[in-house]
């Protein structure tokens, strides 16, 4: 039987027995130290051991009912002390949900609860009553909960110990119209130190219980007990309603298991399942990110009890944080097969899993897998990863390598799953790839493992991020040889002119792009048309970093292969045209503050000017390097001119200003200009972090001074130097890579390692565009990028 009991409670490290359900008829609490790793605890039900005491005091005062009542409060007062002390309590619970309903009033009234107590002493008294059972007397009842939520209250030796509230869901024997937990509002008021657990997730109050547990600090939602009495929908609108509006801390799980081991093994399977299909809901919404799910999964099944109870458990927390969303097969074949299992349904499932990651060269690679053979490596225990030789961080566009890379070794390529998504086009999943060494080490020369140790450090200096991208594209015609790219006729197309968005180019390619990332779970915020022939602005939603760039290279995918599909090409170059404006990949940053322990961020509260201006000044301290990054093309530098609302040359910032490098919208938003589509985001914007961690640290000064309304080319040489405008960019790539080579601090943080490798590749591109004349560079850059 200890066997059975012991695989039905599997997964549960430590029980919490309401031991007043039966009495003697159950086991004793203390049964399950032998079925779970971690010893059982008891809750008090107070309505329970009441009985006994009325029955006590009236056996020992009977012709005294006054006399009785002082001993039965005594009695009960002295059981509650006592039980505040017993370690082996946890928590008291009442149903008086049950018995009286919860229109607790706000304060105790002992006088009608002495008349009713003297009540139940004549009747104990008289000849041939039966024994006090059962307390079930409106008035007695509330001033019972009143002096143990007091006693709780008035408890100096430290740890107060919570009340569970049977709440909503039971038999018939409860009035449901008194069963909601709105009911307690002004009782749990009235004991601001007391901790409430509001149980079986009210329902069907479901929402009055979440919004008592985010309004009070000392209210707490329980949604145990639905699994497995709803149904599988039941349970995922109680889940979805708890989370509208009650932070995950605020939110526990119990089975509210009992008599038999299989409610346990239900309730267990039933919360995994529901919660697990919720939250990746949520996440392929990017209403939360996976490490986000995570974390709370963890809170509502361990942590928040762990805490609320006193238990002195581990915590359970893996690392999380943005660097969570990386390699997250790790998490097991389960999970990696949940995650896949929501993109498998339907008639016609994807084909291809396909594993994306930017190289050097900003270059898009990827490998497609046959979704039969994702699901054979995860249900035969595998490792979801791919072998992908070491040299492939070292080529070329042409695929030749490098100076210094070896054809030799190997890395592993594994697929984050948290970035799952259906699409680029049908019969395709995609998600982005990190590289690990085979004993599952980083890869320093991993562009996305740049970032994410990028924004790791960051957090550690109290700061997260929040990147809003805006993807300028422009559109050309495949010819009907298929050998020339044509730019679309112009036709009155300009910057947000309506009749632009009639070309059938709009209609045939960025409308039905938004479309399919409508489908993919991304929702952008607008599309514009651009002013040079062809080009059009498709606006990403803001997003977490990571996240943000993750999002960022799908969204360009997908758009990119729509154009494919509809006979038109796609480029990101950032000059296609001499005589119109450029195409770029502006970025917009805010600052949050993180908390350094946990990695959570303390709200959507914007930092303080002393912290978001040290982190712009280390970014134009070291902006001339980070163009190696943001500007990292030859033909990049065609677009770096004045006048023309590109950013401009010089190193500066302006309020609202289009003609600096960085503009200020306001408080820590900013954006940065100087960047197109041909940088590979993940070295672009570990460089800008990178460089702003380094302003915060050392507490740089923002030396440069805004320059408000006017372009820094127009101001005179005197003018710049009051505003501490002393530099401009580079005037070409191979100027920038200088400039990243000698500057020791920006190398210190990115890893040497890594810039020596962007630099030899960058190097080595440079010698292929060396001989080619104008047009036929851009050509070969179209054809790419």
């Amino acid at each position: 039987m200890d066997g059975w009991t012991r695989r039905c409670l599997r997964g549960i490290h430590t029980v919490l027995v309401d031991d007043g359900l039966d009495g003697d008829d159950a086991l004793p609490y203390d049964f399950f130290d032998g079925v779970t790793p971690g010893s059982s605890k008891r809750i008090v039900r107070i309505e329970f051991v009441v009985p006994g005491f009325i029955e006590e005091a009236c056996a020992k005062f009977e012709s005294d009912g006054a006399a009785a009542w002082g001993r039965f409060v005594q009695r009960l007062r002295d059981y509650i002390d006592d039980a505040l002390r017993d370690r082996e309590v946890v928590g008291f619970k009442s149903v008086i949900c049950y018995r009286t309903g919860l229109a607790i009033p706000r304060d105790a009234d002992e006088e009608t609860a002495l008349r009713v107590f003297e009540g139940i002493h004549r009747e104990r008294t008289a000849p041939g009553a039966a024994a006090f059972k059962r307390i079930d007397h409106p008035g007695l009842n509330e001033f019972i909960v009143h002096t143990l939520a007091g006693a709780i209250q008035a408890w100096q030796g430290g740890f107060r110990k919570p009340i569970q509230f049977h709440t909503g869901l039971g038999d018939n024997d409860i009035t449901l119209t008194k069963s909601s937990p709105a009911h307690m509002q002004r009782f749990i008021e009235a004991y601001p130190d007391v901790p409430f657990v509001l149980l079986h997730s009210g329902y069907p109050f479901t929402r009055e219980l979440g919004y008592l547990a985010a309004m009070y600090k000392n209210a707490y939602a329980d949604i145990g007990e639905v699994f497995p009495f709803l149904s599988r929908d039941g349970q995922m609108g109680v889940v979805r309603q708890i989370l509208e509006l009650c932070p995950g801390e605020k939110i526990l799980w119990s089975t509210d298991g009992h008599w038999f081991p299989e409610t346990y093994f239900l309730a267990v399977e039933q919360v995994r399942e529901v919660l697990d299909a919720v939250l990746q809901d949520y996440v392929h919404k990017g209403d939360l990110s996976l490490g986000q799910a995570i974390r709370l999964t963890e809170d509502v099944f361990y942590n928040n009890s762990n805490k609320l109870y006193s238990l002195g458990l581990e915590e359970v927390r893996r690392e999380m944080g943005d660097s969570a969303e990386a390699g997250l097969d790790e998490g097991g074949s389960e999970r990696s097969l949940a995650l896949l299992s929501r993109h498998l349904e339907g008639d016609e499932p994807p084909r291809f899993l396909g594993i994306y990651w930017n190289d050097m060269t900003a270059t898009a690679r990827m490998r497609a897998v046959p979704i039969r053979r994702v699901l054979s490596m995860l249900s035969g225990g595998e490792e979801l990863s791919f072998g992908v030789t070491k040299a492939g961080l070292g080529l070329t566009q042409l695929d030749t390598p490098a100076e210094g890379v070896s054809p030799s070794g190997e890395y592993r390529l594994h697929p984050d799953l948290g970035t799952l998504r259906a699409g680029p086009k049908k019969g395709y999943l995609s998600a982005r790839g990190v590289f690990k060494e085979s004993d599952g080490s980083a890869v320093p020369l991993c562009p996305r493992t740049a970032l994410i140790r990028a924004l790791d450090t960051a957090k550690a200096h109290g700061l997260n991020f929040t990147l809003g991208f805006e993807i300028e594209l422009v559109l050309m015609k495949v010819s009907e040889k298929g050998d020339t790219l044509e730019p679309l006729d112009k036709h009155g197309h300009a910057w947000s002119v309506a009749r632009a968005m009639d070309h059938e180019a709009a209609s045939r390619v960025i409308e039905p792009a938004v479309a399919a990332l409508d489908e993919a779970g991304i929702y952008i915020d607008m599309v514009h048309p651009e002013s040079a022939p062809g080009q059009y602005e498709v606006v990403l939603p803001k997003a977490p970093a990571l996240q943000a760039v993750d999002t960022l290279l799908f969204a360009r995918d997908v758009l990119s292969s729509h154009a494919t599909a509809a006979g038109y090409r796609m480029t990101l170059h950032p000059k296609p045209f001499a005589a119109a404006c450029g195409t770029a990949a502006h970025v917009h940053i805010s600052l949050q503050r993180a908390d350094e322990e946990e990695g959570k961020e303390k709200g959507e509260e914007d930092v303080p000017a002393e912290v978001y201006e040290p982190f712009y000044a280390g970014v134009l301290a070291h902006l001339r390097a980070i163009a190696a990054f943001t500007y990292s093309s030859a033909a990049s530098y065609e677009r770096v001119v004045d006048g023309v609302w590109a950013g401009g040359t010089y190193i500066s910032w302006g309020g609202q200003n289009r003609e600096t490098p960085l503009r200020k919208i306001g408080g820590s938003h900013w954006e940065v200009k100087c960047m197109d589509g041909i940088a590979n985001p993940y070295l672009a914007l570990a460089a800008v972090v990178s460089a702003g961690v380094m302003g915060v640290r050392e507490g740089r000064e923002l030396a440069w001074r805004d320059c408000g309304t006017r372009a820094p080319a127009a101001l005179t040489q005197g003018e710049r130097d009051a505003l501490g405008i002393v530099s401009r960019f580079p005037g070409s790539l191979e100027d920038a890579l200088d400039e990243l080579r000698s500057d020791g601090e920006l190398v210190g943080e990115l890893g040497a390692e890594l810039v020596e490798r962007y630099v030899a590749v960058k190097e080595a591109e440079l010698k292929l565009l060396t001989d080619m004349d104008g047009e036929t560079r851009k050509r070969w850059i179209m054809e790419r990028y």
